[in-house]
């Protein structure tokens, strides 16, 4: 019986030590939130996942795209960046990805991200003729600028946003000033939807910067402009998406491509678990849009929006990780 005993305590301490060496095999990880729904929930979620299913030390970090990623280039942090528009950076994440400093998933979304000029469908509806850029610039009285209605303008993102970048870009390769527009600081996300959502309770005149998916396009319809040019992908590399060329020329833009990075240093020394749960965590972009219409409408946090989508979107998440994991991340809810 003494036997028994001891071969049974020295069976739970095994297993004990198994479980503690699991957790430190994923260790602390660090995740970046970037300042729009979509990122913000979607770290709680890694936050989560990661914590209850892997029994990791999960920390969220706030940051923009491209200080972000430029420091998981430089200093290998944070750990991971959960949902990164590669193509806004693509200088930056090339040297990444070839020193072999970062490590990319296949795919985050399964539809691709979704980037442009858009104005509203009842503008839209009312103005046939407005159906690119080119349009748009012929027509700044159409646009009246809310500082000088005399001239045009284009609402443009935040700073840090690679987008905002290409915008103002994209701007002068248009002939955006020369057209007698201005192109508009919003300041931050909150600045540029307000704008939007203001224009469209108001039924007013609006273009600018917007993105898919988001809560906001679900709930305003919008119309997307049409560039007129095809897509370059050597205009885009050379000039587009680098602040400091001077001669942009009018390019079309791709369906980017949306995918989560992991610093090195991170990926090589954690378990190989959590590896495999970053590249199968795929999500249709339709699941985004309810839950950031979920988040909108409730005025939930990103980590009450991840607990929602944990428990109600089973079916989608529990392909990402083992049915261990899966029991434990449900337990936990």
């Amino acid at each position: 019986m003494k036997k028994v005993i001891v071969s049974t305590g020295l069976a739970v301490s095994m297993l004990s030590a198994a479980s503690m060496l699991s957790a430190a095999e994923c260790g602390r990880v660090t995740i970046a939130s970037m300042n729009w729904q979509s990122a913000e929930v979607l770290s709680n979620i890694d936050k989560m996942i990661l914590e209850k299913g892997f029994g990791c030390e999960a920390e969220i970090t706030i940051g923009d795209t491209v200080p972000t990623i430029t420091s998981m280039v430089e200093k290998g942090q944070p750990d991971v960046a959960p949902e990164a528009w590669i193509d806004l950076l693509p200088a930056i994440v090339k040297t990444g990805l070839d020193t072999g400093k970062l490590v990319a998933t296949p795919k985050l979304l399964a539809d691709g991200g979704v980037n442009g000029w858009w104005i509203p469908k009842y503008f839209a509806d009312a103005h046939p003729e407005i159906k690119t850029i080119a349009d748009v610039f012929k027509h700044p009285e159409l646009f009246p600028s809310p500082e000088d209605s005399s001239k045009g303008a284009l609402y443009n993102g935040p700073q840090g946003w690679g987008w905002t970048g290409i915008t103002s870009q994209l701007f002068k390769a248009f002939k955006g000033e020369q057209s007698n527009f201005v192109l508009v600081d919003t300041g931050s996300a909150a600045g540029l939807d307000g704008s939007l959502a203001k224009a469209y309770e108001r039924k007013k005149p609006w273009v600018g910067y917007y993105w898919s998916p988001t809560a906001l396009l679900g709930k305003y319809p919008m119309v997307q402009l049409e560039p007129g040019v095809p897509y370059d992908e050597a205009e885009w590399k050379r000039c587009i998406t680098v602040a400091s060329c001077p001669d942009p020329k009018p390019t079309g833009w791709p369906v980017d491509r949306v995918v989560s990075l992991v610093a090195k240093p991170f990926a090589t020394k954690t378990d190989p678990a959590v590896m495999e749960y970053f590249n199968k965590r795929v999500w249709a972009n339709q699941d985004i849009n309810q839950l950031m219409a979920w988040m909108t409408d409730n005025q939930a946090t990103g980590e009450q929006a991840a607990k929602h989508f944990l428990k109600n979107n089973d079916s989608v998440w529990k392909a990402w990780v083992s049915p261990d994991a899966a029991k434990k991340i449900q337990q936990s809810l």
